[in-house]
């Protein structure tokens, strides 16, 4: 079966990958994967091998879908409630590579479920929010993980979602309105400011901030359709980590003493990964790692975790049978 669709994946998009983007990872995932790299490549150059995960929205009453995911074949990605996987918070899996339909956005009517690489929630998860936090999304777009942290517990004041970018903040508004409720709306602010900068802006004001940084994204770079734009972006590349970083810094002037900050990305790289948390833990006394490999531990049947020194952070690796992924996920906290 994984042969097959295998197949039917090279020969119908083989020509849509970028060969400068691939030739540009092949050289640096080899040497920062290893032996790993080849079957992390084989899977990411075939989109009929990725697995859809299903989060359930809480707010639109969705038993009957549940009853509907059994049937299809699908799990729930973990059985009961852990200081980091709230009851709340519903997500299936399939062990197929199958996708439900997508729901069209319809102005006042909630969509009952939210399609994503079930990695995506780990960010969400490590952050252990709990009912009246005040939160920071510092870069909701396109409104994924602002999903799914309304799905694990309710703001305090507001959850502040915040996106720099114009176009996708108009994204981010229509996600929003596609899966939260009147009432609760009304308690998220939406801002379009430079991430950058909001730290300078609202210092000390949140228990929890979550940083999705803008990364090289593995996955969409590989099926770049324009070469020329492609090798433009590999060029840029190396000045995502300086990004990266600034964002960690305002994060951490917008978070409280005591509070808990979590970075994410999507792609393998180690540049915008271990090393820009490194950075980060050398030039704050006051910035600590938090441990997560027993989070890693809980969710390794489900995930592929490439092999790491350290405990504050891990990467999952896409995977035959486990093709979720990349995410890398930093727990750090502000000391008192």
């Amino acid at each position: 079966m994984l042969s097959r669709l295998k197949t039917k994946s090279e020969g119908k998009l083989a020509k849509q990958i970028c060969k400068v983007v691939l030739d540009h990872f092949e050289k640096q995932y080899s040497k920062e994967l290893g032996d790993s790299w080849n079957t992390v490549r084989d899977i990411l150059i075939s989109p009929a091998l990725w697995q859809h995960a299903v989060l359930v929205n809480r707010f639109s009453y969705p038993s009957a879908l549940e009853e509907e995911l059994h049937l299809k074949g699908y799990y729930p990605l973990i059985e009961g409630s852990f200081s980091y996987h709230p009851k709340s918070m519903k997500c299936y899996l399939s062990r197929t590579p199958s996708r439900m339909p997508s729901e069209r956005h319809q102005i006042g009517n909630l969509k009952k479920y939210y399609l994503l690489n079930a990695t995506s929630l780990l960010p969400v998860l490590a952050l252990e929010l709990k009912d009246g936090e005040e939160v920071l999304d510092l870069c909701a777009a396109p409104g994924g993980k602002s999903i799914a942290l309304l799905q694990c517990a309710y703001p305090g004041s507001y959850l502040h979602c915040n996106e720099y970018d114009s176009l996708r903040l108009r994204w981010l508004r229509q996600t929003l309105e596609s899966f939260i409720p009147q009432p609760l709306i009304n308690v998220i602010k939406v801002s379009e400011l430079d991430g950058r900068e909001l730290g300078h802006a609202q210092p000390e004001a949140f228990d929890k901030v979550l940083v999705d940084a803008p990364c090289s994204n593995d996955r969409s770079w590989l099926f770049s359709s324009d070469s020329q734009k492609a090798a433009y972006r590999i060029y840029q590349r190396k000045n995502l980590p300086l990004l990266q970083i600034e964002l960690l810094r305002s994060a951490i002037r917008a978070l409280r003493p005591g509070g808990i900050l979590v970075y994410s990305t999507c792609t393998l790289s180690k540049a915008e990964n271990q090393d820009v948390i490194s950075e980060i833990l050398n030039s704050y006394c006051n910035i600590v790692p938090v441990d997560i490999r027993e989070m890693a531990r809980t969710y390794a049947q489900h995930f592929t975790f490439a092999p790491t020194e350290h405990e504050y952070g891990f990467l999952v690796i896409p995977d035959r049978g486990k093709a979720w992924g990349p995410m890398y996920v930093a727990k750090l906290k502000k000391i008192k």
